[in-house]
């Protein structure tokens, strides 16, 4: 069955719905650190704020990084970084060291 077909309105609706859910549950799973984010799946949550920001310069709005990063993470990221950010193990390190080769093409 084929996706339907949607206007731009109700689609950018439901693109929102869906990154609401992902800031939401990235938020619940402190868990899971950045640099295995990035190691899987070629982003993390500073990517997302990134991405964030950017969407906002294409709509002419200009977002801080710090305050981009903070509606991703739901606190000050330092504040985050002292709560849930763990020492990258050197498997990691070489785990990312990698993943940058393969996610630049």
């Amino acid at each position: 069955m084929p996706a339907p077909e949607l206007d731009t309105a109700t689609r950018e609706k439901l693109e929102a719905a869906a990154f609401r859910k992902l800031v939401e549950h990235l938020r619940t799973r402190t868990d899971v650190q950045n640099i295995d984010m990035m190691n899987l799946a070629g982003f993390c949550r500073n990517c997302l704020s990134r991405w964030y920001r950017e969407g906002a310069a294409e709509q002419g709005l200009t977002i801080a990084d710090p305050d981009a990063r903070e509606i991703v993470y739901g606190m000050p990221y330092k504040e985050w970084q002292a709560k849930y950010q763990a020492p990258a193990s050197p498997e990691q390190q070489a785990a990312f060291a990698q993943s940058i080769k393969q996610h630049q093409g």
